[in-house]
């Protein structure tokens, strides 16, 4: 087998990801000539659904992000779709980390106050936390809360053992697996059933303390029933590196409560992820020249 005939589109975007394909064995061609494409528009679902209906051959497509809900109605059963899944678990389990913390210690309203304010603060060391989503950002994350010491229960559609985690549930466990926790965190996929997941239920089912962290998108939490339990201290606080809408307006009430820490989708920034994907980009051109499984698999029925 010869090396794989890759493309690399838009080819402005990044020239590092063209190094990436030829550093794994590939050989850099017109789209025209492609059997492969390294699509690296995160927002371009029109236009590549305009390359792929020019260009019916290619039959790999590897898309930019862990999130594919852009891409959705381009996905076919025609063609194999990878895309960045696990690729930025790390930094992304490091930002939910620094939220956490952040908002459990009381960082985030310190930092606002103008005053010498009374003591606010909920131990991470020793605590009770859900995590929704079973994918490699909980994976890291579960690594990285060890030396908590915490009690871990994962939320996610099949209910499998995962090393280092006390309990696993499933999604109609949701609500009995939020009571009590101190923290919980989102790193779940979006699809149409866990869009609009934490809603005022949900919220109602945690504790007066618990945070809330969501690393994962906006779309599973309800926003208006979020900023009614924050204003009426239903829950401890939210940290949010997602919101719906996004970019969240600068006239929205979340950025007025000092229970809320917002950061602007940065778990994963360019300057870390560019790297990352390169990494994956290399290794997926060398598994589908060698004929092996390729990382980070798309399931089209399931939308992630």
């Amino acid at each position: 087998m010869g090396r794989p005939r890759i493309a690399v589109l838009p080819e402005d975007r990044a020239p590092a990801l063209s190094d990436a394909v030829e550093e794994g064995g590939g050989e850099l061609v017109d789209v025209a000539d492609a059997e492969a494409l390294m699509w690296v528009d995160a927002a371009g679902a029109d236009r590549l659904r305009e390359v792929l209906d020019e260009h019916p051959d290619i039959g790999w497509v590897q898309l930019p992000w862990a999130g594919i809900e852009p891409f959705v109605d381009v996905l076919d059963d025609r063609r194999t779709w990878t895309c960045g899944k696990g690729v930025y678990a790390e930094p992304v389990a490091e930002h939910v980390l620094a939220l956490a913390l952040g908002g459990m210690r009381g960082v985030g309203r310190y930092a606002r106050a103008t005053t010498w304010s009374e003591p606010y603060g909920v131990n991470l060391l020793g605590g009770r936390v859900t995590i929704l989503g079973g994918g490699a950002i909980t994976t890291s994350l579960v690594r990285l809360l060890r030396p908590f010491g915490a009690h871990l229960t994962v939320v996610r559609r099949r209910p499998d053992p995962i090393p280092g985690v006390a309990e696993v549930v499933g999604m109609d466990r949701l609500h009995e697996a939020l009571a009590g926790r101190d923290l919980v965190v989102l790193a779940l996929a979006l699809t149409p059933e866990t869009r609009g997941v934490i809603d005022a239920a949900a919220l109602d089912a945690m504790a007066g303390h618990a945070w809330l962290v969501n690393v994962a998108r906006g779309g599973h939490v309800v926003t208006d029933d979020l900023v009614a339990a924050l204003r009426e201290g239903r829950i401890g606080g939210a940290a949010l590196d997602v919101t719906d809408p996004e970019p969240l307006p600068d006239d929205h009430p979340l950025w007025t409560l000092d229970n809320v820490i917002i950061t602007p989708h940065v778990g994963n920034t360019p300057e870390m992820g560019r790297k990352l994907l390169a990494n994956r980009i290399r290794e997926n051109v060398q598994r589908y020249g060698d004929g092996q499984e390729l990382l980070g698999p798309v399931f089209v029925d399931l939308g992630y």
